[in-house]
This record gives C-alpha cells, sequence and structure tokens, in this order.
C-alpha cells in the first residue's frame, strides 16, 4: 500500500488540490493494481473548488490506468476507509495554511474544545469554548496550556472513550513536547476530585448539561427502493426501463447513477471518455442539491471492472469475479525457466502451507457414536469415515504453558443427530479442560490448512461406523460402503508435502478422476496407481507414501493417463469423461476485519480498513475473514456468554457474505478468546501479547498506557508472520509415538519453546539444543530403547533414514534383533524402517546393494526386499 499527497487539512477551501487528494494503492496477488482516491472537501469549500477537485481525481485516475475507485469526503463526515489512514485521527483546522506553529514559545497558548465520536475510527471536530458545547452522548477533549481534560459523557461508549484517549497521547506529543498532565472527568461526578474543580472553573463553574442535546449530523432517512438512472453525455438523468437490476443493464460505452439513499454511486462504463465522466460527476452533485438531500450522503466513483463489495449486493446473482490464470502460470514458467537453465528447481512452494504452531504435541480422537463419543486407538486417529463426526483435541506446547485446540469435524454423510451432538460433545470436553481453548468447526472437503498439519497424514474411507449412520442407511434402504480394507475403492492422493498429504476415497466411477491428482485404485486382486499428466512431480512422491499406508502388500501397478489398459476402465464401470483442464488455486486475498453488533437482537456487520492489533477492543466481538476460513474473536469484556452463541455469530456472518465473495456456509470458523489468540491468528497482526494480557477495560488499559503504568500481566512475546518450518524446528522433523505413517507424536508435549521478541520475526519460537544422537522415531522425546545399542566406538558409524545426507542419525543394531522373528527385539525403533537401523556393511551383505540404491527403488520393491529378510 502507497499513500500520495499526504497533506494537512483545512476548512476553509481547496486552494492548493493536489494537496488535498490521497491515493491508496494495492497490489492484488492477481490482477493489476487497484486504487482508492479520497478528495475532501472542507465545509467552506465552494462550488466551483469542489468541481475541480473532482475533475483532478478524475486525471488522476486516468494517469494511473482507470484502475481507481473514487470517493468524495466531507468534512465531518469522513469514510471509515478515509480516516483509517491516519493513526489516530485528523483535526482540521479553520483557516488557510500557515507554516507559523508557535505556540508554546512565549505566545498565550490557545484553549480548545474537541469532540471525539467513534470507536476505532474517530471524528474529531472543534467547537466553542463554552459550556453549551458539552453533551451527555460525546466525548470531549479541553487542551490547554499545562493539562489537557477528557470530559466523558455519560452515554458515551467505553470504546469511544478509550479511542479519545488516543487522541489525548497524539495532542500531548505533538503539541507539548510530551510534557504535560492529563486528567479524564466523568459526567456527573463534580465533587471530591481537585481535577473535577479545575475543569469546571474553565468554564466559569459547574452547571448541569442539558439531558437532551440536539445533534449537529442530520439523520438521513432510510430509503426502502434503490433507483438506478442513465447519465447521459449531456448530464441529464434518465429511467433505465427496468426495476431488477442486472448486471447486463449496465453498458460500458455509458455512466449510471445507483441511488442508495444513504450513499451513491456512479459507475463509469470503460469505453467512456473522461469528459463524459466529469458531465456525470457535476449531473451527480446537481442532483444532491436539487433534491436537497442529506449533506451526510456519500459519494463513491467506480470504473467498470472495480466495483465495491456494497455496490455489487444490489444487483441481481452479480457474477463472481474470475480468478486470473497469470498468477498460477507465472508460477510454472518461473520454475520451468530455471529448469531450462539447468538448475535443479522443484516445483514452487503451495502459500499458507506452514504451521505456524509447534506441531510437536498430543493428539486425541474421538469418534461420535450416539450418544457416546469413542476414543480411537493411535494407529486410527488419521483415518475417518464421511459417514461420521468427530472431536478432535491437539495439545501442543506454547509459550510457558500447553495450548489446546479442538476440532468438530463433520464427514458430509454424517447424519444431523450426530452432527449436534459432536458439538455438543467438543463443549463438555473444553469445560473440562485447562484454559481457554481455541475451537473450531470443519466440515469435510473445507478442512482448513491447519487441521490437515496437524495430522500429517489423513484419510477419509467411505461409509461410516456411527451406529446413527448404520441405522440411517438401513431405513432408507441404502448400500453400505463402509471401506473395509477389501472391495474396491479409488482414492485421490492430494497434499503438499510429507507432512501434510491426503487420501481421499471418492465415487468408484471414471469421472471421479481428474488430470490434476494422482490416484490408486484398489480391487481384491490388483492395485493400480494412476498418474494425471497435469500432477506435479510431489504429487507423484505422495503417491508411494500413501500406496505403502492403504495397502503395502500388493505389487502396484502403475498406469499414467493416456496409458491405462482396458482392466483399469473395467474397474470403474468403463472410461467416461473426467476434468482434463489445469485445475487453478485460487489466490487468497488479504484478510479483512468486521466488528459484529448484536444488541437488542440486530445483527450489524462493519468493516474495519487498515487494522492492527489495537482493533481487538475487549468489549467487542469480531469476525477476521480470511477467506478461506473466519476467525471470531471474542473480547473478554464483550457480551458474548459462550462459545456456542460464537460460533452461531460466525454462522450468521457466513450467511450475509458481507464480501460479496461466494462464502460457503460450510467454511472453517475458530473460535478465539482475547488473551489465548493462536500463532496461526496472530500472523495477521503486529502483535504485542503484552496488550492482549491487560486486565481492565479498553478505557482503563489504554489510560493506564497513557500515564505510564505498568501492565497489570504480562507473558513471553509471540511471533507475528512466523510459521513453524524446517527453519524454526530443530532438524524439522517432530517427535510424537508410532502411528500407521511411520512418524512420531509424543505422548505428552515437550515445553521447548522460549520466548523472544514481537520486534523481530526472524527470533525463532523454539528453543535448539538438541542431543548429539537424538532418535529419529521414538514413543516418546525423552524416551530410551529397551536395549542399548553398540558403543561409539564399536559402531562404524551412524546411518540415515532414508539413505540421503539430509537426515537425523539414527542407531546401529544387528540385524539378529532387527529382525521381526527376534527373540530379543529392539524397542522404541520405526517398526515401518527396520533396514534404516543396519550398518552399511550389513545392509550390503543381506540386500546386495548400497542403501542410497535401495531408497531409488519403488515402495512396493523395498517393502517385497524386505519382507524377504523379515524386516517388513
Amino acid at each position: 500500500m502507497s499513500l500520495f499527497f499526504l497533506f494537512l487539512l483545512y476548512a476553509m477551501n481547496l486552494i492548493f488540490l493536489l494537496v488535498h487528494c490521497l491515493s491508496q494503492t494495492v497490489l492484488p496477488k492477481t490482477g493489476p493494481a487497484q486504487h482508492d482516491i479520497h478528495y475532501w472537501l472542507g465545509n467552506d469549500t465552494n462550488k466551483v473548488d469542489s468541481a475541480f477537485a473532482s475533475d483532478k481525481a478524475l486525471e488522476l485516475d486516468a494517469a494511473l490506468g482507470s484502475c481507481t475507485v473514487q470517493y468524495r469526503e466531507l468534512q465531518g463526515l469522513e469514510t471509515g476507509k478515509f480516516l483509517s489512514y491516519f493513526k489516530p485521527c485528523i483535526i482540521p483546522v479553520e483557516g488557510l495554511y500557515s507554516s507559523h506553529q508557535g505556540h508554546l514559545n512565549g505566545e498565550a497558548y490557545k484553549f480548545s474544545l474537541l469532540t471525539c465520536k467513534g470507536d476505532h475510527v474517530v471524528h474529531i471536530k472543534e467547537v466553542p469554548f463554552s459550556r453549551s458545547s458539552l453533551n451527555h452522548n460525546d466525548v470531549f477533549i479541553l487542551d490547554t496550556a499545562s493539562k489537557i481534560f477528557l470530559f466523558s459523557g455519560c452515554n458515551s461508549s467505553i470504546q469511544e472513550r478509550a479511542k479519545a484517549l488516543e487522541v489525548v497521547q497524539y495532542i500531548k506529543e505533538n503539541n507539548h513536547g510530551g510534557k504535560c498532565e492529563v486528567a479524564t472527568i466523568e459526567d456527573g461526578k463534580f465533587v471530591g476530585d481537585s481535577d473535577v474543580g479545575e475543569f469546571w472553573s474553565l468554564f466559569g463553574g459547574f452547571a448541569p448539561i442539558p439531558r437532551d442535546s440536539p445533534s449537529s449530523v442530520q439523520k438521513q432517512s432510510d430509503t426502502s427502493s434503490v433507483k438506478l438512472l442513465w447519465i447521459t453525455t449531456q448530464g441529464k438523468l434518465c429511467q433505465t426501463g427496468t426495476d431488477s437490476l442486472n448486471k447486463k443493464i449496465l453498458e460500458t460505452d455509458k455512466c449510471y447513477m445507483l441511488d442508495c439513499g444513504a450513499e451513491i454511486f456512479v459507475w463509469m462504463g470503460r469505453q467512456t471518455l473522461i469528459s463524459e465522466r466529469k458531465t456525470s460527476i457535476s449531473a451527480t452533485e446537481d442532483f444532491l442539491r436539487t433534491q436537497g438531500r442529506s449533506t451526510g450522503t456519500h459519494l463513491t466513483f467506480l470504473t467498470e471492472g472495480l466495483e465495491s463489495n456494497i455496490f455489487r449486493s444490489y444487483f441481481d446473482n452479480w457474477p463472481q469475479k474470475v480468478e486470473p490464470k497469470l498468477y498460477e502460470e507465472g508460477r510454472e514458467k518461473v520454475a520451468a525457466i530455471f529448469k531450462q537453465q539447468g538448475y535443479e528447481v522443484k516445483e514452487l512452494p503451495e502459500e499458507d502451507c506452514e504451521p505456524f504452531i509447534n506441531c510437536r504435541g498430543t493428539l486425541k480422537v474421538w469418534r461420535v457414536n450416539g450418544d457416546e463419543l469413542s476414543l480411537l486407538p493411535v494407529p486410527e486417529q488419521t483415518k475417518f469415515y464421511s459417514g461420521d463426526c468427530y472431536v478432535v483435541q491437539f495439545t501442543y506446547p506454547g509459550n510457558e504453558r500447553d495450548e489446546n485446540l479442538f476440532y468438530t469435524w463433520i464427514g458430509r454423510s454424517s447424519v444431523m443427530e450426530d452432527r449436534r451432538d459432536a458439538i455438543s460433545h467438543m463443549n463438555a470436553i473444553v469445560d473440562s479442560t485447562k484454559g481457554d481453548p481455541v475451537l473450531a468447526q470443519a466440515v469435510e472437503d473445507k478442512e482448513p490448512v491447519q487441521f490437515f498439519l496437524i495430522f500429517q497424514t489423513f484419510i477419509i474411507f467411505k461409509g461410516g461406523m456411527s451406529k446413527r449412520y448404520k441405522k440411517f442407511i438401513a431405513e432408507k434402504g441404502i448400500t453400505d460402503e463402509t471401506y473395509d480394507g477389501i472391495k474396491t475403492a479409488l482414492f485421490r492422493v492430494q497434499g503438499t508435502s510429507p507432512q501434510n498429504m491426503q487420501a481421499i476415497e471418492v465415487d468408484l466411477v471414471s469421472s471421479s478422476l481428474n488430470s490434476s491428482y494422482c490416484y490408486i485404485l484398489q480391487t481384491e486382486t490388483f492395485i493400480f496407481t494412476w498418474i494425471g499428466s497435469l500432477s506435479l512431480t510431489r504429487d507423484h512422491d505422495l503417491l508411494d507414501r500413501m500406496l505403502e499406508l492403504i495397502n503395502p502388500t500388493l505389487q502396484p501397478i502403475s498406469a499414467r493417463e493416456g496409458s491405462e489398459p482396458d482392466i483399469f476402465w473395467n474397474a470403474l464401470g468403463g472410461k467416461a469423461e473426467y476434468p482434463k483442464a489445469k485445475e487453478m488455486k485460487q489466490c487468497i486475498e488479504d484478510p479483512h476485519l468486521f466488528t459484529l453488533n448484536t444488541t437488542e437482537g440486530d445483527f450489524k456487520v462493519k468493516e474495519i480498513y487498515n487494522f492492527t492489533q489495537d482493533d481487538l477492543t475487549t468489549e467487542d466481538v469480531l469476525v477476521l475473514d480470511c477467506h478461506r476460513e473466519i476467525y471470531v474473536w471474542i473480547g473478554c469484556h464483550s457480551n458474548v456468554g459462550s462459545k456456542q452463541q460464537a460460533l452461531t455469530l460466525g454462522l450468521k456472518f457466513l450467511e450475509m457474505d458481507v464480501l460479496i465473495e461466494g462464502l460457503s456456509l460450510e467454511t472453517p470458523i475458530y473460535i478465539v478468546t482475547e488473551g489465548h489468540e493462536p500463532p496461526f491468528f496472530t500472523r495477521f497482526f503486529e502483535w504485542d501479547p503484552s496488550k492482549a494480557n491487560m486486565h481492565g477495560n479498553s478505557f482503563e488499559r489504554k489510560l493506564a498506557i497513557l500515564k505510564g503504568k505498568p501492565h497489570n500481566l504480562e507473558v513471553p512475546t509471540r511471533n507475528s508472520w512466523k510459521a513453524y518450518s524446517r527453519e524454526t524446528t530443530p532438524d524439522g522433523l517432530r517427535s510424537k509415538s508410532v502411528i500407521s505413517n511411520g512418524l512420531g507424536r509424543s505422548g505428552s508435549p515437550a515445553s521447548s519453546v522460549s520466548g523472544s521478541n514481537s520486534k523481530s520475526s526472524a527470533n525463532q519460537l523454539f528453543s535448539s539444543p538438541t542431543p548429539i544422537v537424538r532418535k529419529l522415531f521414538s514413543g516418546s522425546p525423552h524416551g530410551s530403547p529397551a536395549a542399548e545399542p553398540r558403543s561409539l566406538s564399536q559402531s562404524a558409524g551412524f546411518i540415515q533414514a532414508d539413505g540421503s545426507g539430509d537426515c537425523v542419525n539414527l542407531l546401529i543394531y544387528p540385524y539378529e534383533r532387527l529382525s521381526v522373528i527376534s527373540s530379543d527385539p529392539v524397542a522404541g525403533i520405526d517398526v515401518t524402517k527396520r533396514e534404516a537401523y543396519l550398518s552399511d556393511e550389513d545392509f550390503q551383505d543381506k540386500f546386495g546393494m548400497t542403501k542410497r540404491a535401495f531408497y531409488e527403488l519403488p515402495k512396493w520393491r523395498q517393502n517385497k526386499l524386505k519382507m524377504s529378510l523379515h524386516l517388513f
């Protein structure tokens, strides 16, 4: 984002126009740059200057390639987006610009009384220094030579008072060099406090404030009907001849005015001339004047293709924006160019696929079975059924304490009773858990990335094990498709790495195939691996790994797309059409933050632009919309009483689809409470945990900071925007108990996280000391084998788990103890890689090849050799 023409705001006129224009540039991940142009009009601006400002804004739009949205900003009625550019506020002053600023150099300091309105952005207005200017609804700042007073009307909100304190801090630093006192005055309290007495003495003594002070802002009447008018090249407004609004009405060589009552939009087709656009804007402003419309009516000028969410919401079935393919194709071309130059380049990494929490933790999974929960054994934790619902608890080491992350996973074929009970069971487990864990709801095929990362390997089978599911299909006469390991099944393999790979059982038909993926086709007698022509190299590696988990006994038959034998198509019921175009992944843009207002049964949403951590006020409930998932953040002093209520609010937000982005009601919802924000939430902010762990309401917290008081509660700083990757985790691996994929998870989370400074994202989140000899697949992070290996002096050295030189060293054991028929077997090793613990000499003797040559063989060939040597 860039800001041009930063300016001071002066209320009299716009003589120096370009100094009063502001342009914000956003560089999206797809498509051209987009710009917001704001031109600000002071209260005393005349018609000529106003037209001159709008003309110059149009010329700036043309210079920027007609990729702008233009906003007319009126003094005192500025939009929230405009005010968000200025932290903490803008303070308009009367008159023309003057470079003379000498208040404190011998001159008498001019007292000023300011009103502050707003909770996340604040409108500042100077009012006459008189008792009659005060009222019970607003917050006022009285700036004197030696002290700044903050007067809070009894009807003002805590958030408004807290925001006003930021303005006080700004005035203190800029007008007083940081050297003046600050006093807070509460409406209705006028005895027993010297600051209160001093405040009222400046007004000539205390006197009651009238209860019903007239509002200076003219309220905009609600307009139920929305009108679309065509603007001719002569500036006349004409009816479009239709009551229903559809995008097809808008012609690219015309300009239109959409009258929405409190806001008016001017839509300008891309084929229109600048002169036509100027005429349209002038005609719209004349329309406002002749119709006697409120001065608070906002004007927004849109270019075709850059329609705002609010504008699109007034039209029926406005088509979703088509994601350009340039982004995805560009990534592939960059990798291809490097390969042509002889560089060994893998596919460019996927975005947002790194874990932001320490995945060295404890995993528990329960299956919902009627009114009961069934705890799954460790080997079955990664195998879910589409007809069931599950509750997942992941405990991981945080900053000086263990953190808990809970999911309810809802299978697409599950029955409604199990879905409801899954939420209920999760809440019951949460209530019995220490701390304040993060809760999430995930629906099959809509799982967030973080869900897959804590499992690493994840398999979804058709059918279900729940008693309710079994009863449902029996009553409906539906064939039970529950996978039993024998029947014919087709699996789609997907993922980004061995730490994030999934196998999904799909319908047993040819149309389930897709050229962008790899598949496993299993029957009772043979097993096929199918490689799509558009699949990536990494997909082929994941295919081999998944094959070992699904069926490691049968020798696979590899079939590339286009060379399948008849037996392959026969197993799928015959050949049929399937998607063959490159599957483009949707590019995710920056998140949006919204406040939720649920007072008096009403549900209102308001966006906070250019948000920071300070916008997470403890009295509020907010939603962070990350497009693929949303976070409902609950402040400690909010009126939301339970996480179940917060989940309901999240569902209502999805129903509203505020950004008109086609949000599914199955979008994952995270419930996050203040003070327990996980790193995958805080990464969207410049995070300071000391702010999130202060006591008191938002006003009390800001006042403590302003007066230099120490924070009530502090915790070690949590990093922002830094994923737990191979750079932040020793050896890039996790210690965990042995499960079916051959990796391990610790029986209890290891508290190995050290504090770091939030100002530096480069600081590691883990302490990095590791022992000289470290077990890769131990059952516990501190586990020790039952039998000691040979000493270092006696062994031939250390070996690698996969024959390469990049993995963690493993200890060496004799073949006799590694064999599955051994009378004295070694304990605490990865039983799926027994051969890796052989010395180089023993390995060459038994296998007749080196380890490197062995690990270059296909998986099925490796398994066959291991079985012949009793190592499988």
